[in-house]
């Protein structure tokens, strides 16, 4: 196991150097949160600091996502995943690196906003370790729902389709900008059944003095379930396909 997971930091370290750290990814990654943050503080400057936990998660959201949901097609398209099964690695190896890569860019870039948004809106976090392990939980989360979609489509093009077909819903479904229980029936159905909600929900606890509607411990818990549940479906996807296409 041990050496799997070094395995794995080297898949992640390759992957961070030739995909992430590159300007137009980082600028993309910040970029985002910045927009969302200046429109909803012209629209409604008071009421900013409601908005914070929704920010943040959609953050890690998109830069989890943003290159995780092509990274595994884009390699099968140039050859780069047949050399790394030939290396030999096990197809769980593969997509651990995968998804660690994904989330340590989406981490990077969501503690730079918080570092930005705690102090400028004068909020506190309550619960530090609760707070780091959402931010992890969900980094996690968020990757292994861009590898589902990476190692579920043949294409570039499908893989960024299927990613937006996902994400922007979850802007409006998840208690981003306004509370799940304020949607008419069954619109809080399809909230639950998606990672962000807890994200989101949890962050609340953590920056706005326990305004979540879920128990903190059940949140984490929930988003512990979405990696082994996403990681297990992302793997036996991906064998499936490997072993057709190769």
């Amino acid at each position: 196991m041990y050496k799997e997971f070094i395995k794995a930091y080297f898949i992640a370290k390759k992957d961070m150097g030739a995909y992430y750290l590159k300007p137009p990814l980082i600028s993309w990654g910040l970029m985002l949160p910045i927009v969302f943050v200046l429109a909803f503080y012209f629209r409604n400057p008071a009421g900013i600091k409601e908005v914070v936990p929704g920010l943040i998660g959609l953050t890690l959201l998109f830069s989890c996502t943003s290159m995780a949901a092509i990274v595994i097609t884009f390699e099968k398209r140039i050859g780069a995943l047949e050399r790394l099964l030939l290396a030999p690695l096990n197809f769980r190896t593969i997509l651990l690196g995968k998804s660690l890569g994904s989330t340590l860019f989406g981490l990077m870039v969501a503690v730079f906003i918080t570092l930005i948004l705690i102090p400028l809106m004068g909020l506190s976090i309550r619960n530090f370790w609760a707070f780091v392990l959402i931010y992890i939980f969900s980094g996690l989360a968020f990757s292994l729902l861009g590898i589902l979609i990476s190692v579920g489509v043949k294409e570039v093009f499908e893989a960024m389709t299927m990613s937006n077909f996902f994400r922007f819903p979850m802007i409006f479904l998840c208690g981003v900008f306004f509370p799940v229980s304020s949607m008419p029936f069954p619109l809080p159905i399809l909230s639950y059944l998606l990672p962000l909600t807890y994200t989101v929900d949890g962050l609340k606890h953590c920056l706005l003095e326990d305004k979540g509607m879920i128990p903190l411990y059940l949140d984490l818990l929930i988003l512990l379930g979405f990696v082994f549940f996403l990681f297990s479906l992302s793997l036996f996807i991906f064998k499936k396909r490997i072993r057709q296409e190769f």
